[in-house]
């Protein structure tokens, strides 16, 4: 009877590496349905669709070490727990690649996944606690998580958090490392059936399964990170002119303003306006008025210093702060664009552009900056439109609603 009560504690009874299992596939499973909610809620992210795959499988892993306790032929979930590991290991280079829009390196991934398949056939027979079976049963996982953590490191736009992660990869190549030398201090049981059983079994899942916590910790936060942006990308950008809206201009404007030192760099705003804008959705419809906007906002990015702002105010107005540019210098990039409007739609629907300029004076905000880039705009509108006009950057002018202190500038032959 005593022994019988015994036989039945030790068959349902779970060992301390088997509940760091179950917690293992716990987890793998919460990081799965993770990167599943992203990708399905923001699909601008369905790279994380990649990532919950690659959960899916390593889960595999610790449900085979698991499940070995209850079979009597272990050699199957022993092969699928083994190259589920390296499998998921590996796939994590190809779908951070692919995340971030990078060509993953197939041919690493590749000969090391048939090299260690090939390694741990050629090792099956070997002594489970020898140094020699298990540097070469960890070797392929090592060059694995190597990978993995170069692929991370060399991203190109990456941050502290891909550091990170890079970082955790390496901790948990170190970690791989280090198993052999555990296992032949403190057995690894003399066949799989006995793993479970073994004190090495608790330390190595126990490490893995903490390490492998973390990389997906980080892993969720990059993705969060990037949905955060793309959601803020969006809200900030007019998807029909591929510049920034109000909001997203206003705030990238007010970021370079705190950059530049009042006094010390110039910075100028110019700002535009589509002339007779309603003439031409009432003459040619709604849909060529949308490619007239389109077609100037690439004008706007084709033309305009790389370090200035660019955005839609609104409807067919537009605004470019440039910094480290004198008024007269940012109005010739205005007069640029004008010019190269009417040079792009003279032949099509006649399209014109006036537009505004001011320097900024010491102490002035960007809204009173703004200010005197709209009155110039005014100016160039009651002189006839297609014409850019500057306002004169003279000390201590009271800002007005009068047109004084406003001087147009032309070139060459404009067009009323």
């Amino acid at each position: 009877m005593r022994e019988a009560l015994r036989q039945l504690r030790d068959r349902y009874i779970m060992s301390g590496a088997e509940i760091v299992l179950v917690a293992n596939v716990a987890v793998a499973a919460m990081f799965t349905g993770s990167y599943l909610v992203v990708a399905l809620t923001n699909w601008s992210q369905r790279g994380a669709l990649w990532f919950a795959v690659i959960s899916l499988i390593g889960m595999i892993s610790p449900i085979s070490y698991f499940a070995v306790s209850f079979t009597s032929t272990p050699m199957l979930l022993e092969w699928s727990g083994y190259a589920s590991f390296l499998g998921a290991t590996l796939g994590m280079s190809a779908s951070f690649s692919h995340f971030h829009g990078e060509e993953p390196p197939w041919r690493a991934i590749g000969l090391i996944f048939v090299g260690g398949l090939l390694t741990r056939a050629w090792i099956w027979n070997w002594t489970r606690d020898s140094l020699g079976y298990g540097f070469a049963y960890q070797l392929p996982l090592i060059m694995a998580a190597l990978l993995a953590a170069r692929t991370v490191f060399r991203v190109e736009d990456r941050t502290v958090l891909h550091v990170s992660l890079a970082v955790v990869f390496g901790a948990i190549a170190t970690n791989l490392a280090i198993k052999p030398f555990l296992a032949a201090a403190f057995g690894s049981g003399a066949t799989l059936s006995d793993y479970n059983s073994t004190t090495y079994a608790l330390m190595s899942q126990s490490s893995t399964g903490i390490l492998m916590l973390g990389a997906g910790m980080a892993l969720l936060l990059i993705i969060a990170q990037r949905a955060i942006a793309g959601s803020q990308f969006a809200s900030e950008n007019d998807s029909l002119s591929g510049v920034a809206n109000r909001r997203g201009f206003d705030r990238q404007a007010q970021e370079l303003l705190a950059q530049v030192t009042p006094g010390a760099q110039p910075l100028s705003v110019a700002v535009f306006d589509l002339d007779h804008f309603k003439q031409i959705n009432d003459s040619y419809g709604h849909q060529t008025g949308d490619a007239v906007i389109a077609a100037f906002g690439a004008l706007l990015r084709n033309t305009a210093p790389s370090a200035a702002v660019l955005g839609r105010m609104g409807g067919e107005e537009f605004a470019m702060l440039v910094p480290r540019s004198n008024g007269s210098d940012t109005w010739i990039f205005a007069e640029t664009v004008r010019l190269e409007t009417l040079r792009d739609t003279r032949e099509s629907i006649g399209a014109t552009v006036s537009g505004g300029v001011a320097e900024r004076r010491l102490g002035e905000t960007l809204a009173e900056v703004m200010r005197r880039a709209d009155q110039a705009l005014y100016q160039a509108k009651s002189e006839g439109r297609n014409r850019v006009c500057m306002h004169a950057n003279v000390a201590n002018v009271a800002l007005d609603n009068t047109n004084s202190n406003v001087v147009p500038f032309l070139l060459g032959r404009t067009m009323a």
